[in-house]
């Protein structure tokens, strides 16, 4: 684990389950509101990621990939509050997006975990926790957090603690 300044953090998963209990334990620190953006490449842990957020966060029913979909909405049993699972990959232009109309979903106070944001820079919200996964051998995966706002930084200094105890 490298500290880098605050607000950012880089982290090396050794394997699949271990990327998908990351997720879990920053899902396990999710409210309502936050808008969590995955990227990276093909294959870079995006989905097995956002997997684990859903368990974290106590999904009644396991998170699958939406590309062709776009979006799958996600409850909790404990409060039925709302995890929204988006995958922008088949996205060209970012009107396309409209039709799930982002606004409304944040409005609503769900959780937003994006998959490829980097195809809608422009309908992002301005604080968020901007994750980006990357290959860096078969099984492992690196991971470059960035928090953009106090809300983030709070989150992602509590899933440093959560997960390292530092």
């Amino acid at each position: 684990m490298a500290i880098l300044k605050a607000g950012q953090l880089d982290i090396i998963s050794h394997s699949a389950d271990q990327t998908k209990r990351l997720g879990a334990r920053l899902g396990a620190l999710l409210q309502a509101g936050d808008f969590i953006c995955l990227s990276g490449d093909m294959g870079a842990g995006k989905t097995v990621f956002a997997i684990g957020i859903g368990q974290g966060w106590g999904s009644a029913l396991p998170l699958t990939s939406p590309t062709v979909n776009l979006i799958h909405a996600h409850s909790r049993v404990a409060d039925k509050q709302h995890l929204y699972h988006i995958d922008c990959y088949r996205i060209d232009e970012e009107d396309e997006i409209d039709s799930i109309n982002l606004d409304r979903l944040l409005k609503k106070k769900g959780c937003v975990v994006m998959e490829w944001p980097e195809r809608v820079p422009g309908i992002l919200p301005k604080n968020r926790l901007w994750i980006e996964l990357r290959v860096t051998e078969p099984t492992r995966r690196g991971f470059s957090f960035e928090a953009v706002g106090p809300r983030y930084e709070e989150l992602l200094n509590r899933f440093r603690e959560s997960t390292f105890g530092v």
